[in-house]
């Protein structure tokens, strides 16, 4: 309605397009004074990474928007197209009819290369900022075949993931960890679907990433603009917006093979279609594709076990509803089905994993076997519907933004081995299955002033509403008979509230102070009914309380007249707390709750262009901060549970740097250094009497790093030749606090050849040509991973191991126009 009334009052306002603006662009290269385009004009220049790294323009006067892009690209290997009036498509120019001299070999776009984000809930140059920041462009996800959050890992700094499996993993930044379970706390990072938060304390809903415009991430807590959830940083899905000018569309068909597994196949399309010249868009995005698995069950008898499907869809429509204000809608969904989890069990024998002997008399099973007495199911599915008006004007913008967010997730394990806590009477098979449904219902309303302003500035309001059900039985099952011994229906409500704001102001000599901060308030209210069989009594539960306090933000920054950045940094994160319910026994007073944790983030940092911008490097070091840790755990009855572990300190450096060479050849390598050291153990931390609580922190090595080659090269007039080459390493890491299960350091690789013209593209390729089977994650079945007195000739003779995919071939064909 707020929008409805401004619309109004500025109705009449002539076209952005004709208006003059004042501009002062010092020398910069093509890339970089588009940048510095949109960010004093106040509107979006997509895909300015096709320019290149090279060209050196200035412009200073009164210009039009089309104006000042005509003077900037003048001679660049780039064009303009307007999408609509605040919208600008930099495309690659087309070849030139005469015949020109001899030319150098093409330039790559850079993998690393100066964009355009809005991570920080404003327009920014990614290398102006002061906090880590990263992003992936469309062409970057293109080539190197992301198809999902998983395969962005080792292209960004610092960013890791558990693999538990599809649809079941959780993201790490930086190397903080709160361990490698997802359990009732809120995540450490906060994934977006454009503006809309889409978890809570889901693991990551596994997005496929179809037309997407970017990937952006930035590091570090981000409590004073993103609020809880964000206490290790933002990782953004930025998806294509409609285009009202003109129509275009895409599909891409993927077939691939693994040795010793099934054939894997994808299917992925999206289509622009303008309804209105000028006014209305509409654009639509769907896929389908099937993971084919490569475990074998012995005991089930049943190859390739862990087959996972996905499908889903995008509809977004854009209206511009005048020159000024622009509104936007979105409607995605996507459904995963796997139908097995993807860890094996082996034994320990010298301190080395082999392969654990199963159900097939006179042959030891092979590494990608296990043995389990029924199918280890997962399913996540995902909503979501999402709306925005903005409204951009002289002075700054105005801009609402309201989401729904529905998902619903479901797994099933093997709990044969809890049968000794309710006795031998009971049938021998046990089946565990917990669903969650959460539903999330977000406003957020963000004034902000022009970016070219000396003094730039912030405020917003935010309001969310969780609701979240979480039924989860234990039941052990004969032919001829069922047993439920354990059954627990628990409801948990979640309201929050929060002022924000940040100001930057402009010093003078380069020189920028920021200064912001979150004031919060959040209300969790928890109910749960559980009914047990004896020994154990039902019991109701029944807790709220509420949390509030402030998140600040400050930082230091100089920009030197050659673009080089230097800057200081100090922010905070924090999580709500909350209650525990689940367990056979009543718990005990001290355990019911699980206090907030907060982690104060200093950090100092340094991003610099050098050789004609064809070199770029990002670096930043940090000390972290972090006070009674938030943690998810088993008991030893296998039911999850949470707690504050203590504190703990971290330190890191991070960096990532990109050259191109002029023979078309690119090199990007990232990594991160962490050293953790937990502290002031909390002395109610339930831990085994054979265990003692880790030095640092799990789920994360001291060292990763990942490394991304791509070389160009023509192949005539029209055909061009890409080779791509991708591997990124991860160390050792813990699995828990007081768990010994440590997983493996290994290495994923990526080989890949490509043939492309204007519209077409032909991919070869093989994942893990190294065929390395090192344990990516030492766990997948809660109820037999770890130390239980109840079987002790089971438990401690296994262990569990998560091999990469082995070596996989593939080809894929795209087409866009």
């Amino acid at each position: 309605m707020l929008g409805g009334v401004v619309l109004a009052c500025v109705a009449g306002r002539a076209d952005a397009a004709d208006a003059r603006l004042r501009l002062n662009i010092p020398p910069r290269s093509y890339a970089d004074a588009l940048i510095d385009l949109a960010l004093q004009a106040n509107v979006s220049i997509l895909g300015t990474a096709t320019c290149g790294a090279g060209g050196r323009v200035e412009l200073s006067g009164s210009y039009t928007l089309d104006e000042a892009l005509d003077r900037i690209l003048a001679g660049a290997p780039c064009r303009h197209r307007r999408i609509d009036s605040r919208t600008v498509r930099i495309t690659a120019a087309p070849p030139r009819i005469s015949l020109p001299p001899p030319p150098e070999p093409p330039r790559a776009a850079a993998v690393v290369a100066e964009v355009l984000v809005t991570a920080t809930k404003r327009p920014a140059a990614l290398d102006r900022l002061p906090a880590g920041v990263s992003a992936i462009s469309r062409d970057q996800i293109a080539t190197t075949r992301a198809n999902d959050v998983g395969q962005t890992i080792g292209q960004l700094a610092g960013v890791l993931s558990t693999n538990l499996g599809p649809g079941r993993d959780k993201l790490l930044v930086r190397g903080l960890s709160d361990g490698a379970f997802t359990g009732r706390t809120r995540t450490t990072v906060s994934t977006y679907l454009d503006d809309a938060p889409i978890n809570y304390n889901a693991p990551d809903p596994d997005l496929r990433l179809v037309d997407v415009e970017r990937i952006e991430v930035v590091r570090g807590p981000q409590g004073a603009l993103y609020g809880s959830g964000a206490i290790a940083g933002i990782y953004r899905i930025v998806t294509a917006k409609p285009d009202v000018r003109d129509v275009a569309f895409g599909a891409s068909a993927t077939v691939a093979t693994t040795e010793g597994g099934s054939t894997s196949h994808e299917l992925d399309g999206y289509m622009n279609l303008p309804l209105l010249q000028d006014r209305a868009g509409l654009r639509l995005v769907a896929y389908r594709d099937v993971q084919g698995g490569y475990l074998d069950d012995v005991r089930l008898r049943v190859t390739n076990v862990d087959q996972t499907r996905r499908d889903g869809g995008r509809l977004a429509f854009r209206l511009q509803l005048s020159d000024d204000w622009r509104f936007d809608a979105l409607a995605a969904t996507q459904n995963l089905r796997s139908n097995d989890t993807q860890y094996v069990t082996a034994e320990m024998t010298g301190g080395r994993r082999q392969p654990q002997a199963m159900a097939r008399p006179g042959r030891a099973a092979a590494p990608d076997e296990r043995g389990n007495r029924i199918r280890e199911t997962h399913n996540n599915d995902f909503s979501y519907g999402g709306v925005r008006l903005q409204g951009d004007f002289g002075w700054g913008t105005v801009a609402s933004s309201t989401s729904y967010i529905h998902h619903v997730f479901a797994s099933q394990y093997d709990a044969s081995a809890a049968r000794g806590i309710f006795g031998a009477e009971l049938a021998d098979l046990g089946v565990y299955d917990e669903r969650t449904r959460s539903t999330m219902v977000v406003q957020d309303l963000v004034v902000r002033s022009s970016p070219a302003a000396r003094f730039d500035w912030l405020v917003g309001l935010y309001a969310a509403r969780t609701r979240a059900r979480s039924p989860s039985t234990l039941e052990f099952l004969s032919p001829a008979s069922a047993s439920t011994v354990y059954w627990e229906s628990r409801r948990d409500k979640l309201t929050e509230y929060a002022l924000y704001g940040e100001g930057s102001y402009d010093l003078g000599g380069g020189w920028t102070a920021s200064l912001g901060g979150r004031v919060f308030q959040t209300r969790v209210v928890t109910t749960a009914d559980l009914r047990i069989s004896p020994p154990f009594a039902p019991r109701f539960f029944d807790q709220a309380r509420t949390f509030d306090g402030f998140s600040p933000k400050i930082s230091l920054q100089r920009e030197f007249p050659n673009g080089d950045l230097v800057y200081a940094l100090v922010s905070e994160g924090y999580r709500p707390g909350g209650f525990n319910s689940s367990g056979f026994f009543p718990i005990r007073t001290t355990r019911t709750t699980f206090r907030p944790d907060r982690l104060r983030n200093f950090e100092v940092g340094a991003k610099f262009r050098r050789l004609d911008n064809r070199l770029t490097v990002r670096a930043a070091a940090y000390y972290d901060d972090w006070a009674n840790i938030q943690t998810d755990q088993y008991r030893q009855s296998g039911l999850a549970y949470t707690a504050n572990v203590g504190d703990a300190r971290i330190l890191g450096l991070e960096g990532e740097a990109a050259y191109e060479f002029p023979s078309g050849l690119t090199v990007q390598a990232n990594g991160l250094v962490s050293d953790s050291r937990v502290k002031n153990i909390n002395p109610d931390f339930p831990v085994s009497p054979a265990a003692r609580i880790a030095d640092d922190l799990p789920g994360v090595p001291d060292l990763s790093a990942g490394v991304l080659v791509t070389y160009l090269r023509p192949l005539g007039d029209t055909l061009s030749l890409r080779l791509v080459a991708e591997a990124s390493y991860v160390g050792r890491s813990g699995l828990s606090f007081d768990q010994p299960p440590r997983t493996d350091h290994y290495l994923r690789t990526e080989l890949a050849a490509e043939v492309y013209a204007r519209y077409w593209r032909l991919t070869a390729f093989v994942t893990n040509p190294l065929n390395d089977d090192g344990d990516t994650f030492a766990y997948g079945n809660p109820f037999s991973f770890a130390d239980n007195p109840q079987t002790p000739d089971i438990i401690e003779a296994v262990r569990q191991a998560t091999p990469q995919r082995p070596r996989t071939f593939g080809v894929r064909l795209a087409a866009a126009f």
